[in-house]
């Protein structure tokens, strides 16, 4: 009775109580959260450095670079432009989907320029073969992804017990390290990273909204509607089931071993992140469009 009559009496402390306690579970899974994944990050770059240092693969090193590139422009931001956590990440990943991008159309133009299209896409060419840069922008990515797990890490820009951004950034360092120190796949890994073009738009869409430009009457809200719709269908959902279709279907080429399952269960979770995405995309495109739809009621 006497705690009955003490709710009655208090409800605003029961709902300060009740957020406080959301809040501290928030707050332990998020812990437990970024313990696992950072454990994670310290063997993977441990597993670098041994490659780097023992087994003298100094090749290896453009993954450093790549880290130590986007580390640096993370500072450049936030020195000279906002401090806000969420804005300097996302602008570094929007310059690491540019320059991702422009590499991987560079690379795919410049081995047609001087090899034709025959072969180009012929299974040894993809399994065992390397066109030139590819190993290099492929390390490169690796940085950024080891940065930007570090960073989401670092200032808990992540969510749940198990964020799924985090998942997504563990599974791309484990694929693209393991067929870089084999060095194997690698030209596959590199027809992965066309989905980088949609990756600008999405990240444009973000700091365009960090930065306040919300109308969805605009134009250019509208043309990056446009763009990020085309880029989703075309560079991230089309590339990528269609790179699945491929592996599929040269399975029987494939050596016995890990490299099959691992580029399977690879893409497998990238075309799952995609139908996450897409949901994600038509929510956001619904959400923005609904003021419109509503203020023009109103006018009505």
């Amino acid at each position: 009775m006497l705690s009955l009559s003490f709710c009655l009496r208090h409800p605003h402390r029961i709902t300060i109580d009740t957020m406080a306690r959301r809040t501290s579970q928030s707050q332990n899974e998020k812990n437990k959260a970024g313990t696992f994944f950072l454990a994670t990050l310290i063997l993977w770059f441990v597993s670098v450095l041994f490659e780097i240092i023992f087994n003298k693969r100094s090749e290896l090193l453009w993954i450093v670079a790549g880290a130590f590139f986007f580390q640096i422009a993370n500072w450049v931001v936030r020195s000279f432009i906002s401090r806000d956590p969420l804005f300097v990440n996302t602008s570094v990943s929007l310059l690491h989907s540019t320059i991702i991008s422009v590499s991987v159309v560079f690379i795919l133009a410049n081995q047609r320029l001087k090899n034709g299209p025959n072969g180009m896409f012929e299974h040894s060419q993809l399994v065992g073969g390397t066109w030139e840069w590819a190993f290099a922008a492929l390390c490169f990515s690796c940085g950024y992804f080891a940065y930007d797990q570090l960073d989401m890490l670092h200032y808990r820009l992540y969510s749940g017990l198990i964020p799924s951004i985090l998942v997504h950034h563990l599974i791309l360092l484990v694929c693209f390290t393991l067929a870089l120190y084999r060095n194997v796949t690698i030209n596959y890994l590199i027809l992965t990273l066309v989905c980088e073009l949609h990756s600008i738009f999405l990240h444009v869409r973000k700091v365009r909204r960090m930065a306040g430009v919300r109308d969805a009457k605009s134009t250019i809200v509208r043309m990056e509607w446009v763009l990020n719709w085309l880029t989703f269908i075309f560079a991230r959902s089309l590339s990528h089931i269609l790179i699945t279709i491929k592996l599929i279907a040269d399975a029987p080429r494939f050596e016995k071993g890990v490299v099959l399952p691992l580029a399977l269960f690879g893409m497998a979770g990238m075309n799952l992140i995609n139908a996450g995405l897409a949901i994600d995309l038509f929510n956001a495109f619904t959400r923005e469009r609904t003021p419109q739809k509503s203020s023009h009621h109103h006018g009505e």
